[in-house]
């Protein structure tokens, strides 16, 4: 790619908040003056998963996969230290974490602004969020911080692995009951849709671009496509957004108090994540997407589940929609920091 052709990208890249803000008041303006177009495109889901999103963050994530080398892929067994951050933070300390921060919020700090049964409700779906570690976004904060793609395949695939035995037990003791029903539908569908179709989307477009030796083809046709990355990441935010207009704008206080605890919940992990990271040298192309995997959240299966449990209207529902809103500003802040904290990390690392 000249210089010329791939000079827009980095405008995109280095103003990519600004396009994010933007994005999200038009999100909010468009669901309010067109309510009834994002009710219906809301509809448009299976499994609890929005097969319009679906779409657009397949676009988001398909770059990424055409840089997986398969043959690379074997050898990520043999640095361990960024697998074992991404699933100490992930099952060892965010579920906790994010249950004592709604606990101390919602049965403390802000008892005199929530009903205490309303609490209850707002930190289940904060647990149900911190339970739940991302499988499709994740992609695109590791390119954006040009992390190693082999490797957050890894860490992404282990990581569904384990939810699909860890995040009913896990689910179920932190809210104190047993009858957790996990929306096996939704767990495997967003599989599929996020990691399994763009992956192997990814692979056959590799074989196709490498069939004659020539590597250059797949870094062209990477830098050619990767401005639908970053449409597909602007559109999923107005959709987003759209469709939780009337909630922001129908209950601002409520939206702000559940921001605050998951604000911190993500800064704190991502802290912990990345502060491990740099202790144990790990190199900052897996470094940063170790912490990033942490900090966001599946946000289809919590949701699925807290509606499945408590109701589409429940206190607890709406958290997890908080928490969607509030991942991808939060996401795009730690993006910028890792990449300006990158020459304090080794550029690579043999453990």
């Amino acid at each position: 790619m000249s210089e010329a052709s791939s000079e827009p990208m980095g405008l995109f890249e280095r103003y990519l908040s600004l396009w994010v803000a933007l994005c999200i008041v038009l999100g909010v303006g468009l669901g309010a003056a067109f309510p009834s177009v994002f009710q219906a495109t809301a509809g448009l889901e299976y499994a609890n998963v929005n097969l319009v999103v679906a779409v657009f963050i397949w676009i988001m994530i398909y770059p990424m996969m055409v840089n997986v080398d398969f043959a690379s892929i074997r050898d990520v067994g043999r640095k361990p230290k960024g697998l074992c951050i991404t699933l100490v933070v992930n099952w060892l300390v965010k579920p906790f974490s994010m249950a004592a921060l709604g606990i101390l919020f919602f049965e403390h700090v802000f008892a005199g602004f929530v009903a205490p049964e309303t609490a209850k409700e707002y930190i289940a779906g904060m647990i149900l969020l911190g339970v739940a570690p991302c499988t499709a976004m994740v992609f695109v904060w590791s390119q954006l911080v040009k992390g190693d793609a082999n490797y957050t395949l890894v860490q992404v695939s282990i990581n569904d692995l384990i939810m699909i035995v860890a995040f009913a037990p896990i689910a179920a003791l932190l809210l104190g009951v047993t009858d957790i029903v996990v929306p096996w539908h939704t767990l495997l569908l967003s599989v599929l849709l996020y990691v399994v179709i763009p992956l192997g989307a990814g692979y056959v477009t590799r074989r196709k671009l490498d069939s004659r030796g020539d590597h250059d083809r797949i870094a062209d046709f990477t830098a050619a496509i990767k401005p639908f990355s970053v449409m597909g990441l602007l559109a999923t935010v107005v959709l987003l957004f759209g469709f939780q207009a009337p909630t922001i704008l129908d209950r601002p206080l409520v939206i702000v108090l559940i921001a605050v605890p998951l604000l911190i919940q993500s800064y704190g992990i991502f802290v912990i994540a990345y502060g491990w990271a740099y202790v144990w040298r790990v190199p900052f192309s897996t470094a940063a997407p170790a912490a990033l995997i942490g900090t966001s959240n599946f946000f289809e299966l919590a949701v699925a589940v807290a509606i499945s449990l408590f109701g589409l209207n429940s206190g607890a529902a709406l958290a997890t929609v908080v928490g969607v809103l509030v991942e991808v500003p939060v996401m795009l802040s730690l993006v910028a920091f890792a990449n300006r904290t990158r020459r304090h990390f080794p550029v690579s690392s043999s453990s």
